[in-house]
């Protein structure tokens, strides 16, 4: 602690990280074979940068994957980052009324957005689809059944099971139909007074095909209005925007689960929607008033930096055109074969000679359980990795500054400037250099 080097560092960081990462070297040259470092100082200095990193750090996403879960989903357009930073820094009206003075709801500040861009009687944001789903079984089934066909009891992300936050809502599942095959009859067989709902969820992240039949959600949508009970509909993905000119059209959109008949809509705010992490409920204004007023309303709640990034998305969304061209997501969805191309030349050129960076046909994916099938040709650079080999130079790349998330295969790190930021480019190709040269 008494050397040079090492005071110096006490200037940057807290003593106890420094005593704490002099300790951690002396540890390791205590039990490793190779014995004490060459150079202490740098040996702790390196200890302590990773000590005090910040564990949640921004990456460069080079794999093609647009929602890529595991890198966070959907980037947020300009006007949703300005409407967090205008909120984040102090405080704000988030349960305040200010026309009375008086105490108001947060529920309320994407409601009217929601119902504007939706045509939804009301709306309601929690903090993500599964919360929203646990609010309106308890809310609307509780201690009843609820019917879902037997091809719809899906895993999504992290393992969490359909059937599993069933039963946690406190509503009791019944199955109806086959997995591959439900009728509507299968649905009208099961009906009887201990039935609250009836349940779809859309199977976002895989697709069947060949034997399979799944009622209409209009028939469906009838059927529950006979028996005097909601339709549900959890369609996922969150899709506002029409991409069929584009080719896109196996996601449900939100406005044709409400033409259905739908009496609640569920989805996501963080993949095709574009926005933050948010479960949305959108539909029938005494079924929103229900899970209002329901106790796990409270426990799942959004907080402000999520109202106020959802909300700004959401105004985008009054102008089609002007949706696509400031939301990521669907600026990233909706990039022309030239545009690919042409950003791909751009890439390659800025690389270092090295690497012999090549332009290779390939193909992008969605990603986060939305257009499980769908096709998105893009234009790959191709990276030689020499003799760090391919996966030695992703490994490089992802410790980096900036970090970069790449695609290995054929022997070739592969980068998609699909889901790379133009203006990051000339920082890619720094890395790699950096990379090349540590």
């Amino acid at each position: 602690m008494h050397q040079a080097a090492v005071q110096q560092l006490l200037d940057i960081a807290p003593r106890g990280a420094v005593v704490a990462a002099v300790r951690e070297s002396l540890d390791a040259a205590r039990t490793r074979r190779a014995g004490p470092p060459d150079d202490w100082e740098e040996d702790i200095r390196d200890r302590l940068a990773r000590r005090t990193a910040a564990e949640l750090r921004p990456v460069l996403n080079a794999t093609g994957v647009i929602l890529h879960t595991n890198l966070g989903r959907a980037p947020l357009a300009d006007a949703a980052i300005r409407a967090v930073l205008a909120v984040a820094g102090g405080y704000s009206n988030l349960e305040f009324d200010l026309s009375s003075g008086s105490r108001g709801s947060r529920t309320d500040h994407c409601r009217s957005l929601l119902r504007l861009v939706t045509g939804a009687e009301d709306g309601l944001v929690v903090n993500n689809a599964a919360g929203a789903l646990l609010m309106v079984l308890n809310a609307l089934a509780d201690g009843r059944e609820v019917l879902i066909s037997r091809g719809e009891l899906i895993e999504i992300g992290g393992s969490f099971r359909i059937p599993d936050i069933i039963q946690r809502s406190g509503a009791r599942l019944r199955e109806v139909g086959t997995t591959n095959r439900t009728h509507l009859q299968d649905y009208e067989r099961a009906l009887d007074g201990g039935v609250a709902a009836i349940l779809t969820v859309h199977r976002s992240n895989f697709e069947q095909r060949g034997f399979v039949a799944s009622p209409e959600p209009e028939k469906l949508a009838e059927l529950a209005t006979r028996a005097g009970i909601p339709y549900l509909y959890d369609i996922g993905s969150g899709l506002i925007a029409d991409l069929s000119r584009w080719g896109l059209i196996s996601e449900p959109r939100v406005a044709d689960a409400l033409a259905a008949g739908a009496g609640l809509v569920l989805f996501s705010g963080d993949k095709l929607l574009g926005g933050p992490q948010a479960g949305c409920v959108i539909g029938d204004r005494a079924l929103v008033a229900r899970c209002r007023e329901n106790p796990i309303a409270r426990a799942v709640r959004a907080d402000k930096l999520t109202l106020a990034a959802l909300a700004a998305t959401l105004s985008l969304y009054q102008d089609d055109d002007a949706a696509v061209r400031s939301i990521p997501v669907l600026t990233m969805l909706t990039l022309s074969a030239a545009d690919l191309e042409r950003r791909a030349v751009r890439l390659a050129s800025l690389c270092p000679g090295s690497v012999d960076a090549s332009i290779l046909e390939g193909e992008s994916a969605v990603g986060g359980g939305a257009f499980p099938e769908g096709v998105l040709p893009t234009s790959l650079v191709a990276l030689n990795a020499g003799p760090l080999g391919p996966d030695g130079l992703s490994l490089r790349l992802r410790h980096g500054q900036p970090a970069i998330v790449t695609r290995v295969a054929g022997n070739r790190v592969l980068l998609d400037p699909r889901t790379l930021p133009e203006e990051s480019f000339t920082a890619v190709a720094n890395a790699i250099e950096q990379a090349l040269s540590s």
